[in-house]
């Protein structure tokens, strides 16, 4: 998932099945102990007042009261969030952990966990990026993928957050210069392309942009009579407040930015340093492991999954070397979809042929269905692959499986039932529809976006189509391990441009020699890890965690071992740091 929403990741910062036998599923949500239910008031008034500081996680998760909204990233709220953090993990820690049932002493370290590692990552200044090839107030348009519209209020709530917008990328700007104040800054060659990105949003035409997307369709209960007046105010907003701010932002950066920005790449240029970047490994792996034991164990699945791919070419009858192999799979025609509409049909069958199955690796599937959307036009180009959109049973929405449809000729056909399976089902729109639905745990549990986790089971759920009996011809299995590769690599290139002074272009041809994506992707996806240091570590990190627990249940429980049980089990605790994770499934086998 990349994340569920690539521009949220900015304003959240960190914070963002059951099994009838199941002994350890965390039960009801109101415990009737008074160490519990002085615990629980504490989640429900911590997660009350984050939705009040983040109306874009509100809105994300179908609460409608902040709607009129943008957050306030302005430099005193950021650091009055901070204080109250503190003062709310110095609370936590002081609180009676012995006293707490076993469900709630995992409540209480998962709530924890995060505050430590928000208090901590605070002094690394990466809230002071505010944009970069993926994500960022640029593509602040996708928000409307988050928001449903079904009454007046919905659209005059839209018409309020694009009057506010001008503010709102103002104090995006004012949080940049202090990125330059203090040298917390993104290498030019990214901003370059973000600065492309923005030309597109001050050069298109008011009713081509996605904010004014919501006012070309109305729903019945939206009089007639107030359709127009609607639809006028939105392109009047778009017209003269939404493209005016993204001009502002473009001269900011032509003017300041861009040229305070650093000429080679790396997170060990700015001020936080290699420290910074270590943070961000143990954050977004949820692991102690260094940047050095990271890239070691990347190197050591490259060759791995290496011997792999070459008996995967010689089942598909290739006599030339794994290198041809990959020229062939880039370039061969029979490969790719001609054009978007077909490539967007491709996808949507195999989601269906795909959903039959999960029955052999799913217990008990989530109630919450899920569709197939293209990526908007006017932020393909920049963006990866797919990714998924979660749903919201509040706000009556599914999840969406987002496919890139720019360039079909650049999309091949090999690789996309690991990316489905990766980003719809069984991976993240099913991973996250589980998380939604588990009522016995309070809501910062169902909301949790530990990223190791999240990621890792999505990567898992591509190996579970080796179980769905999927994968039935050697190129969908070389496609597989390709995707496999993909992250096996990024262990090598994350941390080898931001502790190891790798450049752009051994990074790129690093990830060229060994996996057969086509370059056009390779690029976006370095320039993706050069702006967001240390959040592709956590893919692979997660599903190896994940295969290795697996196969532990598998040798201690021998034939007693039920795979839709042990998947229903690593669904059924949300979204964890692998420690917990670890000792849940430990537990389950030895209760077997």
């Amino acid at each position: 998932m990349r994340t569920r929403f690539p521009m949220l990741r900015q304003a959240l910062w960190i914070l963002p099945v059951a099994l009838a036998a199941l002994a350890v599923t965390l039960r009801a949500q109101s415990p009737s102990d008074a160490a519990g239910r002085r615990l629980h008031a504490i989640f429900d008034r911590e997660w009350e007042w984050e939705l009040a500081e983040s109306p874009l996680t509100a809105s994300s998760l179908g609460d409608k009261r902040w709607n009129d909204r943008w957050d306030d990233l302005t430099v005193a709220a950021l650091e009055r969030r901070q204080k109250h953090r503190e003062e709310v993990l110095t609370e936590i820690e002081a609180f009676p952990r012995a006293s707490l049932s076993p469900d709630d002493q995992i409540n209480y370290d998962v709530f924890r966990y995060q505050y430590r590692m928000t208090v901590d990552g605070f002094k690394y200044r990466y809230q002071l990026i505010r944009t970069d090839t993926y994500g960022g107030v640029q593509n602040s348009e996708q928000v409307v993928d988050m928001l449903t519209f079904t009454s007046e209020k919905d659209y005059d709530d839209w018409l309020a957050r694009l009057a506010a917008f001008p503010a709102y990328v103002d104090q995006n700007i004012a949080l940049m210069r202090e990125g330059i104040r203090t040298n917390v800054l993104l290498p030019k060659v990214i901003v370059s392309r973000v600065r492309t990105q923005l030309d597109g949003q001050v050069r298109g035409e008011p009713a081509a942009s996605g904010f004014y997307r919501p006012f070309m369709h109305f729903p019945d209960r939206v009089a007639e009579a107030d359709r127009a007046r609607l639809s006028a105010a939105g392109l009047e907003r778009v017209r003269t407040a939404v493209i005016p701010a993204f001009a502002k932002l473009r001269d900011f950066i032509d003017r300041e930015y861009l040229p305070a920005c650093y000429d080679q790449i790396g997170w060990s240029q700015t001020s936080s340093g290699l420290e910074g970047y270590a943070y961000f490994a143990r954050l977004y792996t949820t692991t102690d492991l260094t940047p050095q034991q990271i890239h070691e164990i990347g190197l050591r699945e490259v060759a791995r999954i290496h011997t792999e791919m070459e008996r995967v070419k010689d089942e598909a009858h290739f006599t030339g070397t794994l290198a041809e192999f990959f020229t062939f799979l880039r370039t061969d025609p029979r490969f790719f979809y001609k054009t978007g509409p077909e490539l967007l049909d491709g996808y949507r069958s195999l989601a269906k042929r795909i959903d039959p199955e999960l029955v052999k690796v799913i217990g008990t599937p989530p109630r919450m269905p899920y569709g197939v959307r293209p990526i908007p036009d006017a932020v393909a180009p920049n963006v990866t692959t797919a990714y998924a959109n979660p749903g919201s049973a509040e706000a009556e929405r599914p999840s969406y499986y987002m496919v890139n449809l720019y360039k079909p000729e650049t999309r091949p056909k090999w690789e996309m039932l690991a990316l489905t399976l990766h980003e719809a089902e069984p991976g993240h729109c099913l991973q996250l529809a589980v998380a939604q639905e588990l009522g016995a745990m309070p809501a910062f549990r169902r909301n949790a976006g530990f990223t190791a986790y999240v990621e890792g089971w999505a990567l898992y759920s591509e190996s579970l189509g080796e179980d769905m009996g999927l994968y039935d011809d050697p190129y969908s299995r070389f496609g597989r391990l390709t995707y496999e590769m993909w992250r096996a690599v990024r262990l090598v290139v994350d941390t080898g441009m931001h502790t190891m002074h790798w450049d752009r272009e051994r990074a790129i041809k690093y990830f060229m020699e060994n996996a057969a994506k086509t370059e056009f992707d390779v690029t976006n996806e370095i320039d993706r890890y050069i702006g967001w240091p240390g959040q592709a570590l956590a893919y692979k990190i997660g599903e190896l965690k994940i295969q290795e627990l697996r196969r532990r249940s598998e040798q201690k429980l021998g034939n007693r071992f039920s795979l839709r049980a042990f998947n229903d089990l690593v669904l059924s605790s949300g979204a964890v740091p692998l420690s917990v994770l670890e000792a849940r499934v430990d537990d389950w086998a030895a209760r077997q």
